[in-house]
């Protein structure tokens, strides 16, 4: 066993080819931690009432666990697992640009990019390429802390191309990196003689990278420029500023900053959004597992243990504990939302303190009528809620620099839900009400409107600090796992990704509702939420479930809209969210490994029309990964994606796999390469060439543009 791996809680606990060492390293072992929601500020119902049926418990395919599947000659739809994977519909799909036909789900076992006939993939970064002009080339065996600070990070997953409008040849690719795992970055006796240098490694291997990309033509393929103008790393040592009502606040002041509005770095960034002003924004979200804390019940609402971390960081650098004196108030420091300007690598990036603290997946902007920006956020947790935050400033065309102070100021909402339907009607099994959909209505209930505190014997500040604690005591609604929130360029609608909650209906948690309404949700579901009048700024909004999302051939619970069920893609854990150019949703999943054992995938879904609900999957990633990140250039033919842990469960020296560098051996290492996975970027691309499947390069240019 790699020594570096001294705990791994959740073995035993996952299932299907879910690793423990991805719940271990992205979350602090969230699952087999008390949840941190135990307000009772919804509905409880009879647990036994509320019984798993037998249906239900057929969460799992007919795959087991096979042995490693291994290379770049299992492009497209794999022959090799053909026998072991239930064909997904064979119609075309005319939705955007992107005409394909639906591929079939991919064993879990299956090491490498499947996209779908007529397409071809390749990666334009990776973990460890250089991006400066003398950054050092790659080397693993070598790795420092203050090369991976010149280097692409680990663990991308918030991912955005930002086009030059000038040209459509030049841009930025954008990518954030949420977390890293050890186990597969060092070798094992290195790390136990080296863990300084290894945690700082680690430091420097979080935040951002910003990097200028270049293509020959506009439906091409992009690749990335080592020394461009624009390249940045933004890490866990990189300063920010903190605005909003809460900057300066006591409870943001430390040792290290006594004014409670500067801070070093950005931790566990996950989803994200690009603002109409050209800026990112992305969620600090599983902060908790950095911190060794104190045992106040503010930071175990957050979920931070007064016991040594797993990370050890508090070893190394004083601020991550939170016993040390001076330095009580670090954790509150982290899980907003920031903001950076990939155009500007002088700029200082921003913690957004209006918009409140919580676990963020991400943030994600829509323009209201009246010209206010209207950012909405999930809490990625099991039970905790969705926000909503509104501007108090407008919205001005072409005026960058005021539009990029719009998030500073403003009002926040979370919602709450009620369902139309009977509550007798909601059993816990997923079958539909009398009325024939999941649906209802809701309010956005106010928490700082005005600049005043709308919380009972909670200031300004304490609310936007303690946002979870604010939630809990007006009474917002609790759901399963809110992640991406996005709302439609084309329609104005909202689309919310409930990746799951196994702990929905177990003894003292609170049983199904109609917003959320099978026990014991390990596939997850996706919402629709309609604001009143189509205004951001409303509310009053209804809402309705898209999806109910599984493998429909074993588990009856699914629901797509109404579209046959037979006809969809299996689909389970909705994580992130994507629009093409006609309003289609695209979502990645994380953890279908674990429930219906294919790999994680994206998928395009229908949203009106006789097809709505119409789930279709266009692309698998490698074992053990996640898809992240997708962007949807349809008009120029392309899809990209954030392979985020491809490999996971192995270690340094016993890779799980060999993503996307496909080394045959350690003593065939060439120069910059890996023998091992690599968390990279991927464009899928429509082949002009007719050579599906083969392309497995990786680009980079060589200068600047």
């Amino acid at each position: 066993m790699n020594p570096t791996r001294t705990l791994l809680p959740m073995l035993g606990h996952t299932r299907g080819g879910r690793s423990a060492a991805t719940c271990h390293f992205k979350c602090g072992d969230a699952c087999v931690k008390p949840d941190c929601n135990n307000s009772s500020n919804a509905y409880f119902r009879d647990i036994a009432d509320s019984a798993l049926s037998r249906r239900q418990m057929l969460g799992l395919g007919a795959i087991g666990a096979s042995a490693l599947v291994v290379g770049p000659q299992l492009f497209g739809t794999p022959s090799a697992v053909a026998a072991e994977v239930a064909v997904a519909g064979k119609h075309g799909s005319n939705g955007g640009k992107l005409g394909f036909q639906a591929i079939a789900p991919v064993s879990r076992s299956v090491d490498s990019m499947t996209v779908p006939e007529g397409y071809d993939w390749h990666s334009i970064i990776r973990w460890g390429d250089p991006l400066f002009k003398r950054s050092p080339e790659f080397d693993a065996q070598k790795q420092t802390a203050r090369k991976q600070a010149e280097q692409f990070g680990y663990n991308c997953d918030y991912l955005d191309i930002i086009v030059d409008k000038y040209s459509g040849r030049t841009g930025v690719l954008v990518a954030n990196h949420e977390y890293t795992n050890e186990d597969m970055m060092f070798q094992a006796d290195w790390f136990e003689a080296n863990k300084d240098e290894a945690r700082r490694i680690a430091m420097n291997a979080h935040g951002f990278s910003v990097v200028e990309v270049s293509r020959k033509k506009n439906n091409k393929k992009w690749t990335y420029v080592q020394g461009g103008e624009r390249n940045r790393r933004i890490t866990a040592q990189t300063e920010f500023t903190v605005d909003g009502p809460a900057a300066g606040s006591d409870l943001l002041k430390t040792a290290a900053d006594r004014t409670g509005t500067k801070v070093l770095g950005t931790l566990n960034n996950c989803a994200g959004g690009t603002t109409p002003w050209g800026t990112v924004l992305s969620g600090e979200e599983n902060i908790d597992q950095y911190f060794r804390g104190r045992g106040t019940a503010e930071e175990a609402r957050y979920g931070i243990a007064a016991k040594a971390t797993e990370r050890g960081w508090e070893d190394t650098d004083p601020r991550f504990g939170l016993h040390h004196e001076g330095f009580e108030n670090e954790a509150n420091r982290f899980g907003w939302v920031v903001e950076i300007d990939p155009q500007n690598p002088k700029s200082t990036p921003v913690k957004h303190t209006a918009l409140g603290r919580f676990k963020h997946e991400g943030a994600n902007v829509r323009i209201a009528k009246n010209g206010k920006a209207v950012a909405y956020s999930g809490d990625d947790s099991r039970f905790e809620y969705i926000y909503k935050f509104v501007s108090s400033a407008t919205y001005r065309k072409n005026d960058r620099r005021h539009n990029m102070t719009l998030l500073s100021d403003g009002d926040l909402y979370v919602a709450k839900f009620a369902g139309n339907s009977p509550i007798a009607q909601i059993d816990g099994s997923g079958a539909l009400p009398s009325d024939g959909a999941f649906d209802g209505t809701g309010t956005w209930l106010p928490l700082v409107r005005g600049g005043k505190s709308m919380v009972e014997g909670m200031n300004v500040a304490e609310v936007l600090v303690y946002t979870r604690l604010a939630a809990d005591k007006v009474g917002a609604t609790k759901m399963d796992r809110p992640e991406d929130v996005e709302p439609s360029p084309v329609s104005g609608k909202l689309y919310v990704a409930l990746t799951n909650n196994s702990d929905r209906g177990k003894a003292g948690k609170e049983g199904a509702t109609e917003q959320n309404p099978r026990v014991a949700n390990r596939d997850g579901h996706v919402l629709e939420l309609t604001e009143a009048g189509n205004d951001a700024t409303a509310t009053k909004f209804t809402w309705n479930i898209l999806l109910v999302a599984g493998d429909p051939k074993v588990n009856s619970s699914t629901y797509f809209s109404g579209y046959p069920a037979q006809k969809v893609s299996p689909i389970s854990c909705p994580d992130n969210l994507a629009f093409d150019s006609a309003g289609n949703l695209w979502i990645s999943t994380d953890g279908a490994p674990g429930t219906i054992g294919y790999s994680d995938a994206l998928h395009k879904v229908t949203l009106t029309g006789k097809d709505r609900g119409r789930v279709e999957q266009f692309l698998a990633v490698p074992t053990g990964a996640e898809t992240c990140g997708p962007v949807i250039h349809d008009k120029d033919g392309s899809v990209f994606v954030a392979v985020q842990h491809p490999g996971e469960g192995g270690s340094f020296a016993q890779p799980a796999s060999l993503f996307p560098d496909f080394v045959a051996a350690p003593g065939k290492v060439k120069k910059g390469q890996f023998y091992g996975p690599r968390p990279s970027v991927v464009q899928v691309f429509k082949d002009h060439k007719g050579n599906n499947g083969n392309g497995h390069g990786h680009g980079r240019g060589n200068g600047k543009h």
